[in-house]
């Protein structure tokens, strides 16, 4: 028998969860990447920029205390920044019920829009003979 589990802390937390899921079978979600998603990527590509910054120092320079400590502050600092901005999201669409996120995402779909439109009059101005 087929199962499906959520975890959250709070009866919230699990809604949110719960909408996402059912959004993404409705295909809702389709071609965007949703902001949490986007927040735990961005976290990750930073962290593994520490990473590579750290490892790309000379050997004596890489494995002393004070850089294994700043990549380890920056970690810790990433994944607070990470918790605490999702946790806002998370607060914000059980506020709002999710209105407020759907009201961004359009917005943004517009400025797409209308960046394309802008990108499309630029291309046929350069097209046309002069």
């Amino acid at each position: 028998m087929a199962t499906l589990a959520f975890e959250g802390e709070t009866h919230g937390e699990l809604v949110i969860k719960v909408r996402r899921w059912l959004a993404s079978l409705e295909g809702e979600d389709a071609g965007h990447v949703a902001a949490a998603d986007a927040i735990e990527q961005g976290a990750e590509l930073t962290k593994e920029a520490l990473r590579i910054i750290a490892a790309a120092a000379p050997e004596p320079i890489a494995q002393h205390e004070l850089v294994k400590a700043l990549t380890g502050m920056g970690y810790k600092a990433t994944d607070n920044a990470k918790e605490a901005l999702i946790d806002g999201l998370d607060s914000v669409e059980e506020v709002t019920g999710g209105s407020v996120v759907k009201r961004v995402r359009d917005v943004a779909e517009q400025a797409v829009y209308e960046m394309n439109s802008q990108v499309a009059r630029q291309i046929l101005k350069s097209l046309r003979p002069r």
